[in-house]
């Protein structure tokens, strides 16, 4: 039997029935069989999210899937493992038979530095390392970043897409120190970088890992799964760095910590053939500061600076790494949660609000639905506003009425909350009816957008400022635009050649 299969669960069972004891049909991306009554079977994505835990046995495990309703995931707890691919100073790769595309990426207890010079074994490193890469790549993946991480697999070892990896360390830089300052003479430690400092290093251990420019790895001309990395791949990495970078600088600000600089690399999924975020991201990647105090450095910075390895200094690095790999996991999380609410000014503009609330759930953004007309029933406008200012949950308003639009004025002038106005304006009276929205009296301030994507986007911006996981994505889907900009231009002028 495979080591992973889908299932729907067994109240969806119920209500189906298989002619011919044979039936099949599809989820997105997803095939579904059925042989005789009640046993179904999928074929997985790779990127397949997961969800809480259903389900433990003597062999197996059982998880929601929240992208497939009405199915779970049931998971043998023996993962056949094939060849090595890789081993590394403090990782194995192994490929995965039963899963194909995916490798199995097993961390090691040990931790090194200076290319090795340095090595000891740290017990309880590997299952550290696990957690917080798993952690941050989660976080990223929900953000909209493209990663090679597919799910933790066990405590010290996580499922990824198998890629060829691009010999490029990426170093993202906030505040200058460390190697920075030896190589760059008369820049003082702490100075800071706007927008962050973008290096490449040459994977090379023979020669220290020597810096790299631009033009240096697209005249290299590396080609990886059919991949040619050119000025195109280049930026994109580039960019690329810069956002995870920031995305993570500012999911670890609630934390007050700050984030100094990160070091990732990026791989060519075999299956694909795009550029994704790969290897790991774990206490090794990055310095970070504690209330932006060196001193109390929680990174692995803190083993690089021991002037000699002694049993009870290894114990010191080790709290630290599990400081950082226990709060690492609140970076899922944030304690500050809003919400939208659609006012539309009549039933029939519905689909018009629903695109807001589609919209908005690609935030992680709950949005409501009300209606009600401010010219009709303006003391029923006015108590349902009371209701949702009475409750303490932050909450942006937006007004959809097109002919005539009282309701984002008598909600702007009787609510310090902010309110949008989205009209559905008509093709024969939309130049007329836009003003309404437009023209407003002194001491109103409700902006206007025609698009619902743009409403949802606008509050997302709001929330964004005090919600560091719906700023990710916001910060994601700049940069996928970016990039998806970028390879259409790439496309269309290798097309006219």
């Amino acid at each position: 039997m495979d080591s992973q299969v889908v299932a729907l669960r067994a109240e969806v069972n119920k209500s189906l029935r298989c002619k011919n004891d044979f039936f099949f049909f599809f989820f997105p991306s997803v095939c579904v069989f059925c042989f005789g009554f009640f046993r179904f079977f999928v074929f997985v994505p790779v990127d397949l999210k997961l969800g809480k835990k259903v389900n433990e046995g003597k062999t197996k495990e059982v998880y929601e899937l929240p992208d497939i309703p009405g199915c779970v995931l049931m998971q043998s707890k023996d993962l056949k493992l094939g060849k090595k691919v890789n081993e590394g100073k403090t990782k194995e790769v192994y490929e995965l038979p039963d899963i194909p595309g995916c490798v199995l990426m097993q961390s090691k207890d040990q931790i090194t530095a200076g290319n090795a010079a340095r090595k000891d074994r740290m017990e309880g490193k590997a299952a550290i390392s696990n957690t917080t890469t798993s952690c941050v790549f989660q976080l990223l993946q929900e953000a909209g970043i493209k990663t090679a991480f597919v799910r933790k697999q066990s405590d010290t070892a996580f499922i990824a897409a198998h890629c060829e990896m691009i010999p490029i360390e990426w170093v993202c830089r906030r505040i200058a120190t460390g190697s920075f300052l030896k190589r760059n003479p008369g820049v003082k430690e702490g100075y800071k970088f706007y927008p962050p400092k973008i290096e490449m290093f040459y994977k090379d251990d023979a020669n220290n890992d020597p810096q790299w420019s631009e033009e240096q790895i697209i005249e290299a001309k590396f080609c990886f799964a059919g991949l040619t990395i050119g000025q195109t791949e280049v930026d994109i990495m580039s960019r690329s760095t810069q956002a995870i970078f920031e995305i993570l600088e500012k999911a670890w600000q609630p934390q007050n910590c700050t984030l100094v600089d990160l070091k990732i690399e990026f791989g060519v999924n075999v299956l694909t053939k795009e550029i994704v975020l790969a290897d790991v991201i774990d206490n090794d990647s990055w310095r970070l500061w504690p209330a932006g105090d060196r001193s109390q450095q929680k990174d692995k910075q803190s083993y690089r600076d021991l002037k000699e390895v002694t049993p009870e200094a290894l114990q010191m690095v080790k709290r630290n790494f599990e400081w950082v790999s226990e709060r690492v996991e609140l970076l899922l999380k944030t304690k500050s949660q809003g919400r939208v609410v659609v006012l539309m000014g009549s039933p029939s503009d519905l689909s018009h609000c629903e695109k807001i609330k589609k919209a908005c759930a690609t935030f992680g953004i709950p949005c409501e639905l009300r209606v009600t007309s401010a010219h009709k029933g303006p003391d029923e406008t006015l108590r349902i506003k009371a209701e949702y200012e009475g409750d303490g949950i932050p909450t942006v308003f937006v007004a959809v009425a097109g002919r005539s639009n009282g309701l984002g004025p008598v909600m702007s002038g009787n609510t310090a909350y902010p309110v949008v106005n989205c009209p559905p304006l008509s093709a024969d009276w939309g130049t007329q009816d836009v003003w309404s929205s437009l023209r407003l009296p002194s001491g109103l301030s409700c902006p206007t957008t025609l698009s619902p994507e743009g409403a949802a986007q606008f509050a997302a911006q709001i929330f964004g400022l005090n919600n560091h996981l719906v700023w990710a994505k916001l910060r994601s889907n700049m940069l996928n635009t970016w990039i998806s900009l970028k390879q259409a231009d790439k496309k269309l002028r290798e097309c006219s050649l």
